[in-house]
């Protein structure tokens, strides 16, 4: 999948993605829709493929990395000289445990002679009890206690939606600025000198994922995406920077410019890391949804089926749920050659299986949804 991590593995594949923050460049006008070179989609169509490319051959690099990591493990532990010697471990049978243990897997009803440890057995004579058991209470136990899915359910939604749905390595913040129409290019030229310059301070332990302007929906709003290690790192990532001698200036010309600001703290779903930087042109589309509460799990649960039909035919950015700040709320952000090829991509993922049967299920849990067209910034690593 495409991550900013991932590609850390590699220097050689990663290098393009390197964004160079320590040098800035003034702009005296924010970029708009006639920027974008209408009807490119086979360039964009090229850029992407070879940046997809990229992104499997850092994870290539990766479990080759882990592999030999594991190798060096192996070999260290008190039990390795035995293997050496021995062997891998087989079974009564003379087959490889791994091998019996898969061809059991694989063969419902059928267990490999010897595949099966003493604590497997008593876990599959006391599975067996357990499974009579259930029999005999019938549907009334069902009634009761409530069906063994239900149990599940009600175990996953005890725990916090961060533990359930959430990578949890990373936290997001979602910035939308609203700018005085007549002050736009003032703000493009201090945002676009300041924010570059505070991602590239080591110091301050921040990624600026990407930064957007609104061409359709919310005009003259601006969308900035910063990427934090947990949310450790975002209180130290603010208190850096707020240190910094220059942001009195910064904040104090900021707040000449803009008549609104609204934050949220996100976390990426277990499934889609945020993309590394990458520059394949085009627009953007920022997807917003308002669940009804309480139907996160849910929805996340459908959705999570359907994404990979959906994924097939658009290229996507990242998908974050709201923890702090606009709770119940989903936001995923996708890219295209232009509005045209917009078009055509929706259209194909519903020719794709699995994707109208979520949105058959989940569009009963939205409460109300918004789409947004973005522009990329000149510095925005995501592009």
């Amino acid at each position: 999948m495409l991550t900013r991590r991932l590609l850390s593995h590699n220097a050689t594949t990663s290098s393009s993605f390197i964004r160079n923050l320590t040098t800035t460049t003034t702009h005296q006008r924010s970029p708009a829709l006639g920027d974008i070179t209408p009807n490119n989609a086979a360039a964009f169509d090229k850029k992407q493929a070879k940046f997809r490319e990229q992104v499997r051959e850092a994870e290539r690099a990766k479990k080759e990395q882990d592999s030999q990591w594991s190798s060096t493990a192996a070999s260290t532990s008190p039990t390795a000289p035995y293997k050496a010697v021995h062997g891998a471990a087989t079974t009564a049978a003379g087959i490889p445990a791994s091998d019996a243990s898969s061809a059991s897997s694989n063969s419902p009803g059928h267990v490999a002679l010897g595949s099966l440890s003493t604590h497997d057995v008593g876990a599959a004579r006391q599975a067996s009890q357990e499974q009579e058991t259930s029999k005999r209470k019938g549907k009334l136990s069902s009634l009761i206690y409530g069906t063994h899915e239900g149990r599940e359910m009600d175990k996953e939604i005890e725990k916090s939606f961060s533990q359930v749905l959430a990578r949890g390595k990373y936290v997001h913040s979602i910035v939308f600025h609203s700018v005085k129409p007549d002050k736009v290019d003032e703000y493009v030229e201090l945002v676009g000198s300041w924010y570059p310059k505070m991602a590239s301070i080591p110091e301050n332990h921040v990624h600026l994922v990407g930064s957007w302007r609104t061409e359709v929906g919310d005009c003259d709003t601006f969308v900035h995406i910063w990427e934090y290690q947990r949310y450790h790192g975002y209180h130290a990532s603010l208190h850096s920077i707020a240190s910094h001698p220059d942001f009195p200036a910064f904040d104090h010309k900021l707040k000449l410019l803009i008549t609104h600001k609204r934050t949220s703290l996100m976390q990426e779903f277990s499934f889609w890391p945020t993309s590394p930087p990458r520059q394949l042109g085009g627009l953007f589309e920022l997807r917003s949804y308002t669940l009804h509460p309480g139907n996160l799990l849910e929805w996340e649960t459908h959705w999570r089926r359907g994404l990979k039909a959906r994924r097939e035919v658009m290229e996507g950015v990242g998908a974050w749920f709201v923890q702090i700040g606009e709770l119940n709320t989903v936001h995923h952000l996708w890219q295209f050659a232009d509005l045209e090829e917009r078009k055509v991509r929706r259209e194909m993922s519903w020719g794709v299986e699995g994707w109208g049967d979520t949105v058959h299920k989940t569009v009963p849990l939205i409460q109300t949804m918004q789409s947004r067209i973005l522009i990329p910034m000149p510095w925005s690593p995501v592009a």
